[in-house]
């Protein structure tokens, strides 16, 4: 089976299960496990932070930032189809009890005076807009990355207001490879950033959040609250280790698998696809021929499993469990669909 529904179903390498079978450990709710320190320290230097938290999930990550930067009845503004309005199961509501403001973005980027035009008034009727949040790279959107210089003014426009910023950067190493800027560079325009191990990275568990001392301290706290202190974890944080030491220059590779795959079924009769957002590893697209279901339960039966996007969309996603092969078998079966 050729499994391109998301760049999670990756399973460890031999590199990476020695590595996890090598871990030295120690309790990490006291603060002693070294793998997880190193993991952690790392972190805070690729991405310029002060401080690191290692956490389970990437959902996790984003919910501790949420919860760390804003206070009950407050407002935080995010793009539509974000990961964290639409994939996280209303946590914010549940753990933070903020309100969510979405605002339509173009393939994800939302426009600076858009946001502008909803930051809330300081009257006490109104909520507290409190914190701005982006997603880099955008998956409902297919994988596209976040403009730098819209980054910036989206940015500037947060310090203008004292709104705080986080990056859902679950695969800002996608973006940092496609744009060649350095993932510090990204992170510098947040008050914290979030990313994961456990998507293009390749590692079975694991995301990591990044920010000021003081944010890191409230979040950890919080991680123990949401029953995220984990003991030996330097099984897990090792392969984090192994993932940012050989898989990230890589992931080139995926990008490459991605762009042969959309630009080989846009020219199906039947296929709807707009090449222009295929940026990184992820292939949005439709059919007009077939419902969704329909066309992701016959493509199952021909040995290519892909994955449900937003509405009608269908989405393929390419990691380094698929070889450039499988991605060309791949095609064909479509083809033969059509």
């Amino acid at each position: 089976m050729i499994d391109i529904r998301s760049d999670t179903v990756t399973k460890p390498s031999k590199g990476m299960m020695n590595a996890i079978l090598n871990a030295k450990v120690g309790d990490d709710v006291f603060g002693e496990d070294p793998t997880v320190n190193e993991l952690q320290e790392r972190c805070s230097k690729i991405t310029g932070k002060e401080k690191a938290l290692f956490v389970p999930t990437g959902c996790m990550a984003n919910q501790l930032a949420v919860k760390a930067h804003t206070r009950q009845g407050d407002e935080v503004i995010l793009e539509r189809e974000s990961h964290i309005l639409n994939y996280e199961t209303a946590a914010p509501a549940i753990i933070s009890s903020v309100q969510l403001f979405a605002i339509p973005g173009v393939n994800g980027v939302m426009d600076t005076c858009e946001i502008e035009k909803y930051i809330r008034p300081t009257d006490y009727y109104f909520p507290l807009t409190k914190l701005i949040c982006l997603e880099n790279t955008h998956n409902r959107a297919g994988g596209t990355i976040q403009p730098i210089e819209n980054t910036k003014a989206i940015s500037e426009l947060a310090k203008k207001y004292r709104i705080k910023m986080h990056l859902d950067g679950a695969r800002i190493f996608n973006a940092s490879t496609a744009t060649g800027i350095p993932v510090k560079e990204y992170a510098s325009y947040f008050d914290s950033i979030s990313f994961c191990f456990s998507k293009g990275l390749g590692a079975p568990v694991g995301s990591i959040l990044c920010g000021n001392e003081e944010f890191i301290t409230l979040a950890h706290k919080w991680r123990k609250i949401l029953g995220g202190g984990m003991r030996q974890a330097g099984v897990l944080a090792a392969a984090g280790i192994y993932a940012l030491d050989n898989n990230v220059d890589r992931l080139s590779e995926d990008h490459k698998k991605a762009q042969y795959f959309a630009k080989e079924i846009s020219q199906i009769d039947g296929i709807n696809i707009d090449l222009e957002t295929v940026h990184t590893n992820i292939v949005i697209f439709s059919s007009s021929k077939y419902r969704k279901q329909e066309f992701i339960s016959l493509l199952r039966e021909k040995g290519v499993v892909i994955s449900s996007g937003s509405f009608e969309n269908l989405r393929a996603v390419f990691h380094l469990d698929v070889s450039m092969n499988e991605v060309r078998t791949a095609v064909e079966k479509i083809k033969e669909m059509f």
